[in-house]
């Protein structure tokens, strides 16, 4: 008794071939984004295995794992850059400049977003604005400005250039994405007797945590690895900051590389556990309002 095979359907082979093809696209997207991984991971891991090499074994292997891991180089770090100050006044500018620049640009962004008035538009761009000026072509502007207030080399000198360098992009972020709320909710909190302030304090920032967290990062990562006006601004040794500290550290003890790398890990470190921990609410943030601005 012969048998037939009945030959496949065209929907069949249709949406096996199809299968086949988004197999291949993703096994490629997947291939680009490792190899994309691994460059732009390689020099921090390079970094951290050469923290623990002692000074010969980094002049002799200077891309290989180590054959003895020297600890020492943190403390010799720890102690001769006098991280322990850098680490202090770095992370008092950072929380102190992200904390009012996130609370003015929500203020700002809620009124620039839920209310209209008479140059509302105006004033928006001129906060956009900001975003286009070169922060290196107001150095000199901001040090003879600082330096005619008697404000130079404070503990608080740094907080304006960051806060006022760091509004613009954290209004522009809040605001595209408070714009995407329905009017209906604040309809409903008037009705219910609340003011415009408490409002924005248990409606709007609750549900803007997404867009805040992205602003928060972003923030507090350009205070932390600022550079350029901690460099004109700042001559105290002991208010310098970690990337300023660092600097003169590597500039003074070039002989140290295992010392030097040790310093590096260590300021890397803060910035990366804090990144981690808002990964998922800045991921949030930027798919919201990449869909809803």
């Amino acid at each position: 008794m012969e048998t037939t095979i009945k030959p496949a359907s065209q929907p069949a082979l249709a949406l096996n071939a199809a299968s086949k093809q988004r197999r291949i696209k993703n096994t490629l997207i997947y291939g680009v984004l490792i190899i994309f991984s691994i460059i732009n991971a390689y020099p921090i891991i390079w970094m951290v295995i050469n923290s623990f090499k002692s000074e010969k074994e980094f002049s002799v292997n200077q891309f290989g794992f180590p054959k003895q891991f020297v600890l020492q180089n943190y403390v010799d770090a720890w102690h001769t850059a006098n991280l322990g100050v850098l680490f202090r006044n770095s992370i008092f500018i950072c929380l102190v400049a992200t904390i009012i620049t996130v609370l003015i640009g929500a203020l700002a962004s809620y009124f620039l977003s839920r209310f209209s008035f008479k140059g509302e538009k105006i004033v928006y761009t001129f906060f956009i604005f900001g975003m286009l000026i070169p922060i290196h072509a107001t150095l000199v502007p901001m040090f003879i400005l600082l330096k005619n207030l008697g404000m130079l080399n404070s503990p608080i000198t740094l907080l304006f250039p960051y806060i006022a360098f760091n509004l613009p992009i954290s209004i522009f972020i809040l605001t595209s994405f408070m714009k995407a709320f329905p009017k209906d909710i604040e309809e409903s909190a008037v009705m219910d007797g609340c003011g415009i302030f408490r409002i924005f304090w248990s409606i709007i920032l609750p549900m803007s945590r997404p867009a805040i967290a992205t602003v928060i990062i972003l923030n507090f990562i350009h205070s932390w690895n600022e550079f350029s006006f901690a460099l004109v601004l700042i001559n105290d040794p002991t208010l310098q900051t970690l990337p300023l500290g660092l600097a003169s550290f590597a500039g003074q003890f070039t002989v140290n590389y295992g010392a030097q790398m040790a310093g590096l890990t260590m300021s890397m470190l803060p910035i990366l556990i804090f990144y981690l921990f808002l990964e998922k609410e800045i991921v949030k943030g930027m798919t919201a309002g990449a869909v809803k601005g």
